[in-house]
């Protein structure tokens, strides 16, 4: 099953905004596809004259739901993207916080003890300017539950990403934004951290129909790679050609890659690398 990201937040933090503008998808429930920024499928691309390219991609939902329902919904994800409110109100959550667990640690509990000189200790953080997304440690007590999954706080304010601003971008298509920009979207650095913290490495298959990036965990074998492009690829598995992508790159084709003995062969269990382009030969 395809890896999944889930993104929560607080209302109106933001969190239709960011969907929209990873996936360039309205947020509806449905799942989304956020590309994942790789130079290198260009170049690979370019030495077998793909006349399509395709980037890998990793699944990404916007988590409905309250009580219950919205914990059993985040138990389906892998990772989650909590979208922190730049704007307002960050503050105002912390402290409300703050209040109730102050009158529950006058019972002496030493764990409510601890969350309050948590707390305080956040709010003056808050005061200096920074935000929770820049804290070192664990962020606020109400958001323990997700933390047993990768985390990645996205701050959507003018002290992070303007979310409002990339869901505007993403609409008006990768040329015109870029030019708009001037450089690569601050999603970018988002979706690499996602790739980080999920532990995926990229491989490539290059034909001149598609060239295509995919996705793995790190570990996992060309049977699983095989797997991952199509269920009969690897059902009818023989053998994988391996070639390092920028060896592929500077021979300037499979061929001459072959001729250098920059191509091996590799069987079912072979631990596919990052930066591997794969063609397998099967049989079905």
């Amino acid at each position: 099953m395809a890896l999944e990201v889930g993104i929560v937040g607080l209302p109106s933090s933001g969190k239709s905004t960011l969907f929209h503008a990873l996936t360039g998808a309205r947020a509806s429930g449905d799942v989304g596809m956020a590309a994942i920024p790789d130079e290198r499928l260009a170049q690979v691309a370019g030495v077998v004259r793909a006349r399509k390219v395709t980037s890998a991609a990793i699944r990404v939902v916007e988590v409905r739901g309250t009580g219950p329902a919205l914990l059993g919904n985040l138990r389906q994800v892998d990772a989650l993207l909590v979208v922190l409110d730049g704007f307002s109100g960050t503050r105002v959550h912390v402290e409300r916080r703050l209040e109730r667990v102050a009158k529950q640690a006058k019972s002496g509990d030493a764990t409510l003890k601890q969350e309050v000189v948590d707390l305080e200790r956040i709010l003056a953080h808050l005061d200096e300017g920074s935000s929770l997304a820049d804290r070192h440690g664990s962020l606020p007590p109400e958001l323990e539950p997700l933390t047993t999954k990768p985390l990645i706080a996205v701050e959507n304010g003018s002290g992070g990403i303007d979310l409002k601003l990339e869901a505007e971008l993403v609409d008006l298509g990768t040329d015109e934004a870029a030019a708009f920009r001037e450089s690569a979207s601050a999603l970018d650095e988002v979706v690499r951290r996602l790739k980080e913290e999920l532990h995926l490495i990229t491989f490539f298959t290059a034909g001149d129909k598609e060239t295509r990036a995919w996705t793995l965990r790190n570990g996992q074998t060309a049977l699983e790679a095989a797997e991952t492009i199509h269920s009969d690829i690897a059902r009818g598995f023989i053998r994988c050609e391996v070639i390092r992508w920028n060896d592929l790159v500077e021979s300037g084709s499979h061929a001459e890659a072959a001729r250098r003995g920059l191509q091996r062969l590799e069987g079912k269990t072979y631990v596919v690398e990052d930066g591997d382009v794969l063609n397998v030969r099967f049989n079905v």
